[in-house]
Formats: C-alpha cells, structure tokens, sequence
C-alpha cells in the first residue's frame, strides 16, 4: 500500500468552492478499484488550510492522477491555493494490512 499526505492552504475567498471541488474528486476516488481510503480533513486553528490523506494499493496513485476527475479537481483548484499543495508518499507501517483500515 502506498499512503499520500497532501496539505492544502487555500485563498480565504475561495475556501467553499476548494470544499465543494475537493468533496467531488473525493467522492469519485472513493470508487477507483486501488483506492483504500481517501480522508478530507479541515484544520481547527485554521480555516484555510486542509490535509488529504489517501490510501492505495500499489500503483494506485499513478492510476488515479490519470482519472478525469482527478485531472478536473487539479485544474478548478489552482488558483485556490494560497500556495502550493505539499505531497508526500508514505509506506504503510500500521494497520499492517488493507482491512485494518475498515475494521477495528
């Protein structure tokens, strides 16, 4: 499984489009067969900014970066952003396997 952590500052302006936008290529990730789990959080402290975490299996990202809806999301949130958008692969270390994401 490959995990991304990506931190998003938007344009105070734009934030409920950035939401609106965001939900609908989260909505569409959560139905790709690689896509584990896809995560949409806002800050408490701070309104403007926001953290995805996603989960694939392998080769997933790659799959979903070439999605028509992800490629939409990219294009209608740009000029959101307050700044650019910070990625960052991770390995999984715990839960150990793809059904500990679902199961307690």
């Amino acid at each position: 499984m490959i995990i991304y952590c990506v931190t998003v500052y938007v344009k105070p302006n734009h934030r409920d489009a950035f939401i609106e936008a965001t939900l609908e290529n989260a909505r569409n990730t959560r139905k790709e067969p690689t896509n584990i789990r896809f995560d949409f959080l806002q800050s408490v402290d701070d309104p403007n900014k926001f953290f995805l975490y996603e989960v694939y299996r392998e080769g997933g990202v790659d799959a979903h970066k070439a999605t028509s809806h992800y490629k939409k999301w990219r294009e209608t949130v740009a000029e959101m952003m307050a700044k650019p958008r910070e990625g960052v692969k991770h390995d999984n270390v715990f839960p150990e396997s793809e059904e500990g994401f679902s199961s307690k």
